[in-house]
């Protein structure tokens, strides 16, 4: 019965497991509190998702220097395995 369990919390390529939700939740958290304590950007400002270590960043920023500050800031998170980069200037 512990193998049930256990495998029904695995993921797929369709679908991800519970440990990978957890994963991508705490990588989210690590990429907002870096962009946070950057000086120049505005984490308000910036939407981020994470799915299977692939974060994807979104929102209007200031500036083409502010949207490449946010992908190396992101980039350089523990767990990250790539940005994707859908922001726009104001």
């Amino acid at each position: 019965m512990g193998v049930l369990s256990v495998s029904g919390c695995a993921s797929t390529s369709t679908q991800s497991g519970t440990g990978e939700y957890i994963d991508d939740s705490v990588i989210t958290t690590k990429v907002k509190a870096a962009i946070l304590n950057e000086e120049t950007l505005k984490v308000a400002e910036i939407n981020m998702e994470t799915f299977k270590g692939v974060v994807q960043l979104s929102g209007f920023v200031n500036s083409q220097e502010d949207i490449q500050r946010a992908v190396v800031v992101a980039r350089s998170v523990a767990g990250v395995k790539s940005v994707e980069n859908d922001m726009r200037v104001k």
